[in-house]
């Protein structure tokens, strides 16, 4: 097969002696500045004709030339390739701007706290050694080993067979909302785990959460004018775009109850939290303080974003209601993801939305990327309407609880140095220190360990008023949990403040 060959090259005296010394220079120039990556395969000499140009010869001896300096390489049956480590002497480029100086840049982007907050998953330098951790604890992770692999390939195999017998469209040929069968599932998926009453409809397919999010701030978001409360400590991501919509964010405490409702601006136009499971503390927001946020939200005029990432996983008490019930339907925002139930790597996700926003919202997901892929969609849909997502949510829900209960019990060794706060949802939780101990002194003991742990600071968007950790178990076996005790504890013991 020939290969694809699109650089131009400036073969002078083409027909005469200086057309193979002029090939030989204009490939050499090429491999080493880089336009020719290694690995790349250079036409056939039999076709350099109609390549170079030059009788096959002269284009003998030019790759004759290259091979002995080492800048390609002949494979048997296969053709001629650039080495993979060639010599790489790059040519003359423009002088480059530092980020943080360039003009076109917006200079939202570069302020600290929100590359910080994008990337608050990052640990330092000194953790991301080549070697696997021997304990993440990091929230937010699942585990991948326990997916069911074998059933949803094949489950995507037969839709992509049914693609071929369709017709190429550009866009979605069932709207911009999502595919209609994966609209459909969701209803029937959040019924069933969340007791979320709605219709297709009402839910637009997203491209995970942080997309939802996105949108939501797109349409709700007056710049200058808006002001959007936050859970604090929060979720970094959803700030972050509600942030670079030009909102102005107040900072609303969390205690043991959920978001401190008498705490709210009088003036907020939208308010962000996690009602069920609060990111990153783990409490769930109790019935008072629902029906009031609720209440606050109707005498005020405003809309609530309720994120429930990890709803399907409850581990103890009875199921808790969420804010987005049929007759709350015109003033909730209901954000769920398939990232902790399936995958991250589907980015995946889903918003049901009040009716009188969701034109816009579709128009705003025009705008960005038309729909999410239809293969991945039409796969999800088929995935949940076999009942395989509802049988792996049981599994996952027992695995998790083991996780837990290991935990619960690892921690239970440490108290007073540790106090876990309360949690019945999710795949983590997390606890405070005691006044005398510096959590982030902790960490930093543990990562040399290579026990990544994240301290509740790093999700604060105003002042810390609580020091502590988040434990994430979705990617920890229960020994793992146990296993750490001792070197956490010693940890604690080393981290007093002096």
């Amino acid at each position: 097969m020939d290969a694809l060959f699109e650089i131009k090259l400036d073969i002078a005296g083409r027909g005469t002696r200086a057309s193979g010394r002029t090939l030989y220079e204009e490939l050499k120039a090429a491999i080493t500045d880089g336009r020719l990556h290694p690995g790349t395969q250079l036409p056939a000499t039999r076709a350099s004709a109609d390549y170079f140009a030059v009788s096959r010869n002269t284009a003998v001896q030019a790759y004759h030339r290259l091979l002995n300096e080492g800048l390609l390489v002949s494979r048997q049956g296969s053709g001629t390739f650039v080495a993979d480590a060639p010599p790489i002497s790059r040519g003359k480029r423009p002088a480059t701007v530092p980020a943080t100086s360039h003009p076109a840049l917006n200079p939202f982007w570069l302020r600290e706290d929100v590359t910080s907050a994008m990337g608050f998953w990052r640990d330092t330098p000194d953790t991301t050694a080549a070697s696997a951790p021997s304990l993440d604890f990091r929230p937010a992770l699942i585990d991948p080993r326990l997916f069911p692999f074998d059933i949803f390939r094949r489950v995507m195999s037969g839709q992509l067979r049914g693609l071929e017998k369709r017709p190429a469209r550009y866009k979605s040929p069932q709207g911009n909302q999502g595919n209609y069968q994966l609209r459909e599932a969701i209803t029937r998926h959040i019924a069933l785990m969340r007791a979320v009453v709605c219709g297709a409809d009402d839910i637009l397919v997203t491209s995970g959460a942080q997309q939802a999010f996105d949108l939501l701030a797109r349409v709700l978001v007056t710049p200058g004018q808006t002001v959007v409360a936050v859970e604090d400590p929060g979720y970094p991501p959803m700030r972050v775009a509600f942030a670079a919509a030009g909102a102005t964010l107040v900072p609303v405490p969390v205690d043991d109850e959920g978001l401190m409702v008498d705490r709210l601006p009088t003036n907020a136009g939208v308010i962000c939290l996690c009602p069920s499971h609060q990111f990153p503390l783990g409490v769930s927001m109790s019935p008072r303080r629902r029906q009031a946020l609720l209440d606050f939200a109707r005498q005020h005029g405003a809309v609530i974003v309720e994120d429930d990432y990890d709803g399907e996983f409850r581990h103890e008490g009875s199921p808790l209601e969420v804010l987005r019930k049929p007759e709350h339907a015109d003033t909730v925002f209901y954000v769920g993801t398939f990232s902790k139930c399936m995958l991250p790597s589907l980015r995946l996700g889903y918003l049901v939305a009040p009716a009188w926003a969701m034109p816009t919202l579709v128009a705003a997901k025009n705008c960005m990327d038309w729909h999410c892929p239809t293969p991945i969609q039409l796969g999800v849909a088929r995935f949940i309407d076999e009942g395989h997502l509802a049988a792996h949510v049981r599994r996952m829900r027992q695995r998790y609880r083991e996780r837990r209960e290991a935990l619960v019990s690892m921690l239970a060794g440490l108290v007073p140095k540790l106090t876990p706060l309360p949690s019945a949802y999710g795949m983590h939780m997390s606890a405070t220190v005691a006044e005398d101990i510096d959590a982030e002194a902790v960490a930093e003991l543990l990562q040399r360990q290579r026990i990544r742990l994240h301290t509740l600071s790093r999700y604060y968007h105003g002042s810390v008023d609580r020091h502590g950790f988040v434990f994430g178990f979705g990617a920890a076996e229960p020994e793992q949990i146990l296993g750490v005790g001792e070197a956490l504890a010693e940890a604690l013991s080393a981290s007093r403040h002096r």
